[in-house]
């Protein structure tokens, strides 16, 4: 993913200006305002680290010097210095929270991710692992982003990335196979069209209307094995993928790798991971008050 250094600057800009409000009081009444310091960011926990753009980024920004001891998308253990930070201490204080919080979420997404696609590979499967639209509210570049480090797919970005056909779209149209064939008719040629069915009756309708790719959602690992067979056997598998989506987390996600679906959908991948622990600690005083 990318985005213009600009651009990225601004969206950590934001961030960093709810934290800080009118003034870090604190570190304005306790720390002198010529003092020089080095920093340390440091792993508690192991994982894989997301976020060294970003975390560049913001401290370059405030005028700080960043030294990052790790590439995106690394393995990290407890303990690992991630990255050295050099400049005035006051600075460094006032970005701390917001630095960990990007780092942190950004890295407790990508470990989840990570998790899920390794335990599918050790298990011979080759099913993607996509995450969904349930990202935090102005963090959907960040979510997304972390989920690609941890060897995921972003599924869509914003709801103009494709054609996706909900059951309240389905309510509306009068069925899938009408939703399926109006999307076809009007969409660009560009767009793919994918619908959500939550029953087994409704996907040869929407794969014989069109559909690019049909989600089967909140299926058990039988519905969803039941139908791919049925598409096998009306010799219709190959021409749509099929997408399971719908209370697929780490512990059942094999079960359904293993049914012959194309991509795996888990919304908790960035709805509900935990953020991977992170410090920052100030090492040494460089300069101190006169």
């Amino acid at each position: 993913m990318f985005i213009p250094r600009k651009i990225l600057e601004e969206k950590l800009g934001a961030m960093l200006t709810e934290d800080l409000g009118e003034g870090d009081i604190t570190t304005s009444l306790i720390v002198p305002v010529q003092i020089i310091a080095e920093a340390e960011v440091i792993s508690k926990k192991a994982g894989t680290v997301a976020g060294v753009e970003e975390a560049v980024t913001l401290i370059e920004s405030v005028g700080l010097e960043a030294e990052a001891k790790i590439k995106d998308g690394d393995k990290i253990r407890p303990h690992q210095i991630l990255f050295a930070i050099r400049g005035n201490a006051r600075t460094i204080l006032a970005i701390e929270r917001t630095l960990l919080n990007v780092m942190s979420r950004m890295s407790g997404i990508a470990t989840a991710t990570s998790s899920m696609i390794e335990k599918i590979r050790k298990a011979g499967a080759k099913v993607k692992v996509a995450c969904t639209r349930k990202t935090a509210p102005g963090l959907l570049y960040f979510d997304k982003k972390a989920v690609i480090l941890g060897g995921g797919d972003p599924h869509r970005f914003r709801l103009d990335d494709m054609v996706l056909i909900k059951d309240n779209h389905i309510a509306i149209a009068g069925s899938v196979a009408k939703a399926v064939r109006k999307a076809k008719e009007n969409a660009s040629f560009s767009k793919k069209v994918e619908v959500e069915v939550v029953r087994i009756d409704d996907v040869l309708p929407a794969v014989q209307a069109g559909a690019d790719i049909v989600m089967l959602d909140n299926f058990s690992p039988k519905q969803v094995e039941n139908a791919v067979c049925m598409l096998r056997e009306k010799g219709l598998r190959d021409k749509v993928l099929i997408e399971a989506s719908g209370g697929i987390t780490e512990k059942n996600i094999l079960e359904y790798a293993s049914k012959g679906v194309d991509i795996i959908s888990v919304g908790v991948l960035t709805s509900g991971s935990h953020a991977l622990d992170m410090s920052l600690e100030i090492k040494r005083i460089l300069k101190k008050e006169n």
